[in-house]
């Protein structure tokens, strides 16, 4: 049996593999958007090749998960243009892919740095829009990243396919016509989980937020305390923390003596790593009875990459995700197949959303027969999905919000190896997570396309 590195199996790759769909599906017919070839906008492609620009935090406290992003748009360009097995070109339905690059153009791509800062992220989008000619930009990993970067593709008519971003405002009081977000978001995370942590908790609980101090865990802390207090709980305090701030001890002093029972992390990343350890082995939380009842840890936000980091810590510990390679669908194992022969571990939610968005951006293109932005854009409005990993998926017109079944999971208590450290509580449907596009407010803007 050959090993992979780290540790996963080549057996493992092949019984991922198993099942999958054998060829493509079935073209959908569109006709829109054909008079539009000769529209001037943005970056048209004019040679052989056309660049997409992958804008992904390589620095940071999100840096793990900018680096399976990277991987994962890697490997996507890669099955556009026809090599490796394909991966989800095999699965997606319905589907234009043809493998053979975009419209016949091979793809390439660029990269950039965000940092996981907002200006930084702009700078790095900027640059590849007017020195490297890119027509999409994709990426991720902050939600104050992602919105700065959509603002700015909507100013210069450039598509921009959103990688992970929670916050509830990407697609809502932030949304552009030029932005689309594949990923989950906050409200959807407060209402898959809420349910769940009344069952397991209780209905008489008293919680303490610690709170990324930007957009995301804004809207993170809002969505989970909207959907605990409407189930009998208490919101005992919440304190804002600032991102990457490697220390929490100073804002996790304070929760055993306010009455609280629970803590509830809304932090990603490095951050959810170093405050979870803290929680758990510095403070021994976890071991504490308040109120009479065990002391429970809550993190909304949760991924594979981080219960890594964050070792035996994450034992038991609930909350929610976008995606998992466990899934038992024919296009999870065709990707986790993909993405484990070629790096050796198994995709992260951050990689698949990533790999996702990529595809969608290609077969819009496909679809429509043009890479003219409005065109593309007509095509993603009101797309409906599957063989993508999650299930029946929706891309919502009026906000450009991906609605699909959303995971609840667990920090597992016996791990089989250093990959399977979360299991699945529960797929909650779609319609569970649905909500009005007006809640959030916002607007989406105009279609216009403009030279850069």
């Amino acid at each position: 049996m050959a090993f992979y590195k780290d540790g996963w199996t080549r057996r493992r790759l092949l019984t991922t593999g198993a099942g999958i769909t054998a060829g493509l599906a079935m073209p959908h017919v569109f006709t829109r958007g054909a008079w539009a070839q000769d529209q001037a906008f943005c970056n048209n492609p004019s040679g052989g090749t056309v660049t997409l620009g992958f804008n992904v935090p390589q620095s940071g406290p999100y840096a793990d998960e900018g680096a399976d992003e990277l991987r994962a748009f890697q490997l996507a360009v890669k099955h556009l243009n026809g090599e490796g097995d394909g991966g989800m070109l095999s699965t997606m339905q319905p589907s234009n892919l043809k493998g053979n690059g975009i419209l016949g153009k091979k793809v390439a791509f660029v990269t950039g740095d965000t940092q996981t800062k907002s200006d930084a992220a702009r700078a790095s989008a900027k640059r590849m829009i007017e020195a490297d000619k890119a027509i999409m930009i994709s990426g991720g990993s902050s939600s104050g990243v992602a919105v700065a970067v959509q603002s700015l593709c909507q100013d210069m008519g450039v598509m921009f396919m959103a990688g992970l971003t929670h916050s509830n405002d990407t697609t809502g009081k932030d949304k552009r016509r030029y932005g689309f977000r594949h990923f989950f978001n906050a409200y959807m995370s407060g209402q898959a989980l809420g349910p769940i942590l009344a069952e397991e908790y209780g209905k008489d609980r008293r919680a303490y937020h610690l709170t990324a101090d930007y957009t995301w865990g804004w809207t993170q802390e809002e969505s989970i305390k909207n959907a605990t207090e409407a189930l009998g709980w208490e919101t005992v305090e919440a304190v804002r923390t600032p991102l990457g701030a490697g220390d929490f001890s100073q804002y996790l002093t304070p929760v055993l003596n306010s009455g609280a029972d629970v803590l509830i992390l809304n932090h990603y990343g490095g951050d959810m790593v170093n405050s979870l350890r803290q929680a758990v082995t510095q403070f021994d939380m976890r071991s504490k009875q308040v109120n009479g009842k065990d002391f429970q840890i809550v993190v909304p936000l949760f991924s594979e990459l981080m219960a890594q980091g964050a070792g035996e810590a994450v034992k038991g510990i609930l909350g929610t995700a976008n995606w998992d390679w466990k899934l038992d669908n024919a296009a999870t194992k065709a990707f986790s197949k993909s993405f484990g022969e070629e790096y050796g571990s198994p995709p992260s939610q951050a990689a698949h959303t990533c790999y996702v968005q990529t595809l969608l951006y290609a077969n819009a293109a496909e679809t429509a027969g043009t890479f003219y932005p409005p065109e593309l854009i007509k095509a993603l409005e009101g797309f409906e999905f599957d063989g993508m990993g999650n299930g029946p998926t929706l891309y919502r017109a009026e906000d450009h919000q991906c609605f699909k079944d959303v995971l609840v999971v667990r920090g597992k208590q016996e791990p089989t190896n250093q990959f399977d450290l979360m299991e699945i509580v529960k797929v909650v449907p779609r319609d569970d997570v649905t909500y009005d596009a007006s809640i959030f407010g916002g607007e989406l803007g105009p279609y216009d396309a403009k030279e850069c």
